[in-house]
């Protein structure tokens, strides 16, 4: 990873692009969480439907204040715990989060990265859409190429970086009730 690809990816994403960078296991795609056209993009190009919602990743807690209802959680120690990792944990929603981001659900999905890559992005402009960089029903991309591979020039700008050693997707947990809803427990 280079100081210009970041760089250029920050620009990108600022400017209402959607861009693919590596996560702890896979490629994912990213854009502004707030810009619905970015997000429509996204969806578009997975194929995926806006009532499954979206992952968001940031840096740090503080990112998803605007977003998230920590305030529901009764003990917020196994997240913060988990964190900065693979570990997405649904939290209450905040009343004025867009559909986009929450599908048809309460909560929104939230990830605090421990990946370089990930952490710097967000360290420049906060939390990020991420999803899996794989069109629906086909493996998520492990590589800048495989990326292009699937996508073509529909991307704005593809960061090439290793992913990092995670073998499988995050896994996500209920933050109001510990429970396991994907991944390896």
């Amino acid at each position: 990873m280079t100081r210009w690809q970041i760089h250029r990816a920050v620009r990108v994403i600022r400017q209402g692009g959607v861009v693919a960078y590596p996560t702890e296991a896979v490629y994912g795609l990213g854009c502004c969480p707030y810009y619905f056209p970015a997000v429509s993009r996204i969806l578009a190009l997975k194929k995926r439907k806006i009532s499954k919602g979206l992952i968001l990743v940031g840096s740090e807690l503080s990112q998803f204040e605007r977003l998230a209802d920590f305030g529901r959680i009764g003990d917020i120690s196994p997240i913060l715990a988990s964190w900065p990792g693979p570990v997405t944990w649904i939290v209450p929603a905040r009343p004025d989060v867009p559909r986009w981001l929450t599908g048809d659900k309460a909560g929104i999905a939230i990830r605090v990265s421990a990946h370089p890559v990930v952490r710097s992005l967000c360290d420049r402009i906060g939390a990020l859409v991420s999803t899996s960089a794989n069109p629906a029903r086909l493996p998520p991309a492990r590589t800048a190429l495989r990326v292009r591979n699937y996508f073509k020039n529909e991307l704005d700008f593809i960061l090439h970086a290793p992913v990092g050693p995670a073998r499988e997707p995050s896994q996500i947990r209920d933050a109001l009730t510990g429970k396991l809803l994907r991944g390896a427990g």
